[in-house]
């Protein structure tokens, strides 16, 4: 007997939906349903902050498709995008906005999705970034870091992977990117896709595109979070990836200066809009402690993050030094986390509270 999808779908009913009444079919979790060559394959759209309470739901689905007549494989993908509403046929909303291709996600097997941001440039979000990551994964998580910057990427610097560039792989009826691991981390950024060292010249549209490809097209694996190292500002090319992506949280990260904390209410804003919540705010360059007499400096203030996040409604994380060691470090391409010292005992700290911060939500939705 070959392969039927009406008794695809109909194995695929009798599956009970965790969030609604009903089954996953007629709860509208199926995206796509197909069948190449003795593999059938079906995308099944479920919101990130419930990703786990769908893992069973995966492995029930793949198990009723490798029973069917006809089937030699299946292949079950948990994805976190919605398409747009439709209206008169046409699609509205962000007109910009990346559309999935179809096949296997490389985002499948991902649990959570962080975005690290600032709405201005210069506060050291990508190296709050690469920390925590690096932090994440010492305390026994499965973790990825995409680096978002398209026009200025920094994540190979910091990682001592300058110059590499990555292989992709024919998966099913697609090519799947293999990310770059380092530091126990998996990574990407587009330097790994660009022959040399010569600037990626891009309006939005195609950063956004370009940056909604790398979640989709890049082989992920299990993890159980990953970073998104966003590029700064708060403009159409933000906004769209925030949509694009979808992630379950933001992280702000701002000195203590009052211009930059105007800019990180902006972002908090901005996530605000696109209905991402945001998980609280980090304070960068808190103080800088003279290496020759001992003595301490709040060279951009003192008390105006945790004043705003206490204005904001979200909450203060914690604070990171600016301290010369974790220059050094990124730029050695070994972040201080990697270290046992008391810088890295500082993004240990911050990565567990950032952690527990998305459990919180994720409790909450």
């Amino acid at each position: 007997m070959s392969y039927s999808e009406d008794r695809a779908l109909k194995a695929l009913s009798a599956i009970k939906d965790p969030l609604k009444d009903g089954d996953i079919i007629s709860a509208g979790r199926l995206a796509s349903l197909e069948f190449v060559e003795g593999t059938v394959q079906a995308v099944l759209q479920i919101p990130p902050p419930q990703a786990d309470a769908f893992f069973p739901v995966r492995t029930s689905a793949q198990a009723v498709l490798e029973a069917l007549e006809g089937v030699a494989k299946a292949q079950v993908i948990l994805s976190a995008h919605k398409p747009g509403p439709q209206l008169g046929g046409r699609p509205r909303g962000n007109p910009h906005q990346a559309r999935r291709p179809e096949g296997v996600q490389g985002d499948g097997d991902v649990k959570r999705i962080l975005a690290i941001s600032s709405a201005k440039g210069g506060v050291g979000k990508s190296t709050i970034a690469a920390n925590l990551a690096v932090a994440l994964e010492k305390s026994g998580l499965r973790v990825g870091l995409l680096d978002a910057d398209i026009h200025g990427p920094s994540l190979p610097m910091m990682f001592g992977t300058m110059g590499r560039q990555a292989r992709a792989i024919p998966v099913g009826a697609r090519k799947i990117i293999v990310p770059i691991e380092a530091h126990g981390v998996q990574t990407m950024s587009i330097a790994y896709l660009t022959p040399d060292d010569s600037p990626v010249v891009w309006r939005g549209p195609l950063v956004q595109g370009a940056i909604a490809r790398m979640l989709w097209d890049v082989d992920w694996g299990e993890l159980d979070v990953l970073i998104i190292d966003m590029p700064p500002g708060t403009g159409d090319a933000q906004l769209g990836l925030a949509q694009d992506i979808k992630p379950g949280g933001a992280i702000i990260v701002s000195t203590p200066q009052d211009l930059a904390l105007l800019d990180a209410r902006k972002g908090v804003a901005m996530f605000e809009k696109v209905d991402i919540p945001v998980l609280g705010l980090i304070e960068n360059m808190a103080v800088f402690t003279c290496p020759d007499c001992g003595s301490s400096h709040h060279i951009f203030g003192t008390g105006g993050a945790k004043r705003d996040a206490e204005k904001l409604d979200i909450a203060y994380l914690g604070a990171a030094p600016l301290e010369m060691s974790i220059r050094q470090s990124g730029d050695e391409g070994v972040p201080i986390s990697v270290t046992n010292t008391a810088m890295s005992i500082v993004f240990s700290d911050l990565a567990k509270h950032v952690w527990q911060k998305a459990l919180e939500t994720n409790q909450r939705e």
